[in-house]
């Protein structure tokens, strides 16, 4: 059974990197697992289902990876509230200066991470994001851009084969 991570990477089963893919099984069972808890929480706080699915699509176009995309505006479609569906593009835009705030930090961790500061912290808590929720924010941008370079990494290798 292929994972999401061998699926949008185009991992054929039974082919030298999919064998090699097997032998680490746990490693993808493990990023299932994460994708379901960053994804779809019990408790998601104030990062709905629906914004969840969104900020990780918006986060698959920054990188050009329209297929992941996909995967998540089917979540986002599935949650039924489509008032976020236009934070689910780089360019789209709320009319609500929280949710503005937390897309512009997504932005910031799946483009140039290495420029967030604590000011841009400060910025979320001044948009009215709270602790918790900031969290959340990093911990859904970090599963998705990992879950974005094992695809890109596993692409690469896919073509050495």
């Amino acid at each position: 059974m292929t994972n999401l991570i061998e699926t949008f990477a185009g991992v054929a089963p039974g082919s030298k990197l999919g064998e090699a893919i097997k032998a680490r099984a746990e490693i993808l069972r493990l990023s299932e697992a994460a994708h379901d808890a960053v994804l779809l929480p019990r408790d998601p706080g104030g990062l709905s289902h629906a914004l969840r699915a969104a900020l990780a699509a918006r986060m698959c176009r920054h990188v050009g990876n329209d297929d992941l995309a996909g995967h998540y505006d089917n979540y986002l479609a599935h949650t039924g509230d489509l008032d976020v569906a236009p934070l689910a593009h780089p360019a789209g835009k709320s009319d609500e200066k929280r949710l503005d705030a937390i897309a512009r930090h997504a932005d910031l961790l799946t483009v140039a991470p290495r420029e967030a500061t604590r000011q841009d912290i400060e910025r979320l808590r001044a948009a009215g994001v709270d602790e918790p929720d900031i969290v959340r924010l990093a911990e859904l941008a970090a599963f998705v851009n990992y879950q974005l370079r094992v695809i890109a990494g596993l692409k690469v290798l896919k073509g050495v084969q």
